[in-house]
């Protein structure tokens, strides 16, 4: 991962533009940085008084919490469901979330559960169809 220039460098770079009256381009050619970086860097300083760079990185809480999360668990033990459904229902109730959110939702609580192959519905119609069930490896 990258990390931000040096502070010194920042504060060089926007000296040379406020002080010295040299462009953003002709700064960033001298100091040897790009002209985007150049630019940020001065419209970062006239904004906020700092050249100081952003937060990079960290924590992002989940979507999914508090009485969502509970309403979520309790939907999920209740009776069977899809992923998309789910989603239907938690916009229903107020909360955008997106499918990877609420698979990794139903994934981390261990809410999930797969279908055997083949179901008895399956099993009845390949009966039906082939005059014997069809067996797959599991």
């Amino acid at each position: 991962m990258g990390k931000p220039y040096s502070m010194d460098l920042r504060d060089r770079v926007v000296g040379a533009v406020e002080h010295e009256g040299l462009s953003r381009r002709q700064a960033a050619a001298r100091f040897g940085v790009s002209y985007s970086a150049a630019i940020a860097w001065l419209k970062r300083f006239r904004e906020t008084g700092s050249v100081e760079p952003g937060q990079m990185g960290g924590h992002k809480p989940k979507a999914i919490s508090g009485a969502h999360h509970d309403w979520l668990v309790q939907r999920c033990r209740e009776r069977d469901f899809t992923l998309r459904g789910l989603v239907a229902e938690l916009a229903e109730r107020g909360l955008k979330v997106d499918y990877r959110s609420v698979w990794a939702f139903v994934h981390a609580e261990k809410l999930s559960h797969k279908n055997v192959w083949p179901a008895p519905l399956a099993s009845w119609l390949l009966q039906a169809l082939f005059g014997r069930a069809q067996t797959y490896p599991a």
